[in-house]
């Protein structure tokens, strides 16, 4: 016999299908709502036709005793099935189809009543707080049974207590009305929950339609992956409501710009300020790969919109990658300048030649000694002027820089910097941009000239560049520091307007500042304060020498009037041009 395939066990609980499973929790949660609402409708209701029964009753004895006749029948009449007072109350029940009208002397004897036989005798409940004056409205069982009874005090002209009226109301027919209501209710709490039920399947269905009709565990491994991924690629990712508001922002976002958790729920303006930044992530920027500049970085961010009508933003580190381009275009420069010096020092060894062929020996050893002295001079001027060694070594390279481009290079007269700084690299950063922007605003110009003055008051650094190009207008020496704004085409590493941004943000950080005017005979003047850039000073430094050697220049240039009054010092090669 072939043995016969295990049965397979029932299994019991939720389904797995997100559909299945928010459809049967709507409904159970409908259904839940539907019983409980019933019944707690149920239970204020029968106290409510209570409350309506008894002060039915109240009017109803209060009408009643306000009639004087009545009053002066029960003074002047004795108690009778035929009296006027018993008349009139049955008029009264029949009128308001009350269960009955008892209207009582002082003792509690009845004048009326529905049961004849009861006229004479005492009533069978306490009259004391109606005789007293009060109005009392309360549930009891009497004679007639169980009603809803309202007492008040009947007076005569004279306002005094001479009896009490009460009115009973047929509290069977309270309670029908009760039950009279029920099934409506249940009709109602029928059909909500029929609504109910429809509502659940259709939004169900339209969860199902989102989710692609995924269960619970599906969507709870998707949310643990995008997690992992979001926090552990290397990109920001800053996502945004329709509002603008920040709902998520990745770890490395966090780190590149310098924000928290605590930033989500807030507006950019609320968690970045105002900036370039800020705006480039809230769209008021148009653009792909667009430049900025947070803190000490250089981020390149990417904005798209998503079908909710937020956001989500990427942000890129480049500011190794920045900062190796514009080392990569210095080194362009300088290796240039050194193919140009080539080209000059081929030049050079022909005219030796030519002077040793003609023997002309004691030009030939004057030459020589120029040449080498020039290049000797070149340093020797700067370094005495400005010790610290970064400094002195980007000057010297700008300077090479400058002659092959035509530009004269000068080291003001004022300017001595000692050798205490506290971030040489922050002010080689600085003076490299500067001096790179004035050799690009002056180059190609007559009598291109760039002065730079390094100086120190005390412990805080003052460096200006000046240049002898066509000058910033007013309305825009503010916008040229903005990250990203320039009027020069794109080097080959990447995009400009990063230099000045740059320049003012170390600046700030240092507690310094950075601005541009107009010099003295034209062109540009930038300004760089930093306070506390430099060691406090262990003696107080000698005056500037007020030797002509100490300027520079890369290219000799005529000496115009209010225009940087300096007497020039040649760099090597200006002869050969």
């Amino acid at each position: 016999m072939t043995p016969s395939p295990p049965a397979r066990r029932l299994r019991l609980g939720l389904p797995r299908r997100m559909f299945s499973q928010l459809l049967l929790t709507q409904v159970a949660i409908a259904a839940g709502v539907a019983v409980l609402a019933t019944g707690l409708f149920l239970a204020p209701l029968g106290r409510l036709l209570d409350d309506q029964a008894m002060h039915q009753a109240l009017a109803i004895a209060q009408t009643t005793a306000v009639q004087p006749q009545i009053a002066r029948d029960l003074q002047s009449t004795l108690p009778s099935p035929q009296g006027p007072v018993q008349a009139e109350a049955e008029h009264i029940r029949k009128a308001s189809k009350a269960e009955y009208v008892v209207v009582m002397n002082m003792r509690g004897v009845r004048w009326s009543h529905p049961d004849i036989t009861q006229i004479g005798r005492v009533v069978s409940t306490d009259p004391r707080q109606a005789l007293a004056g009060e109005e009392v409205m309360q549930i009891d069982s009497g004679t007639l049974g169980r009603s809803a009874r309202g007492k008040v005090p009947l007076r005569d002209a004279r306002g005094r207590i001479i009896g009490a009226v009460s009115v009973g109301i047929e509290y069977n027919s309270v309670r029908a009305r009760l039950l009279h209501a029920i099934p409506g209710l249940f009709a109602y709490a029928g059909a909500a929950l029929a609504i109910g039920a429809l509502a659940a399947y259709l939004i169900a269905r339209r969860v199902q339609r989102q989710t692609r009709d995924l269960a619970f565990s599906d969507i709870s491994a998707l949310l643990a992956e995008r997690e992992a991924m979001l926090h552990g690629i290397r990109e920001g990712v800053v996502a945004l409501d329709r509002t603008g508001r920040v709902r998520l922002v990745n770890d490395e976002a966090q780190r590149l710009l310098g924000i928290g958790d605590e930033v989500v729920g807030q507006s950019l303006d609320e968690a970045l300020g105002e900036g370039r930044t800020t705006d480039v992530l809230a769209g008021r920027v148009a653009g792909t790969d667009l430049l900025t500049v947070r803190g000490q970085r250089v981020l390149v961010a990417n904005r798209m919109p998503t079908d909710d009508g937020g956001a989500v933003a990427t942000l890129r580190d480049r500011t190794e990658l920045e900062q190796l381009g514009r080392e990569l275009d210095s080194t362009r420069g300088l290796i240039d300048a050194l193919r140009a010096q080539d080209h000059e020092h081929a030049n050079r060894m022909h005219t030796l030649l030519g002077l040793l062929e003609l023997e002309m020996y004691d030009d030939a050893v004057e030459f020589v000694d120029e040449v080498v002295g020039d290049h000797r001079t070149t340093a020797e001027q700067v370094t005495e002027k400005i010790h610290d060694p970064l400094l002195a070594a980007l000057l010297v390279g700008k300077a090479t820089v400058a002659a092959e481009r035509g530009v004269a290079l000068w080291i003001a007269d004022r300017t001595l910097l000692p050798d205490r700084l506290i971030d040489p690299r922050g002010l080689v950063t600085i003076v490299g941009n500067l001096v790179d922007n004035a050799l690009d605003a002056v180059a190609g110009t007559r009598h291109a000239r760039v002065e730079v003055e390094l100086r120190a008051e005390e412990r805080t650094a003052v460096l200006r560049v000046r240049d002898t190009g066509p000058g910033i207008p007013a309305e825009r020496r503010e916008l040229i520091f903005t990250d990203g704004w320039s009027t020069k085409q794109p080097p080959s590493h990447g995009k400009r307007g990063i230099g000045l941004s740059l320049v003012r943000r170390l600046a700030e950080r240092h507690g310094g500042s950075a601005r541009v005017g107009e010099a003295h005979g034209g062109g540009a003047e930038f300004t760089v304060v930093l306070p506390d850039a430099l060691e406090a000073p262990g003696r107080t430094p000698e005056p500037p020498s007020e030797d002509p050697r100490h300027r520079v220049r890369a290219q000799e240039a005529p000496a115009e009037e209010n225009l940087l009054p300096q007497t020039p010092v040649h760099f090597p090669g200006e002869e050969t041009r």
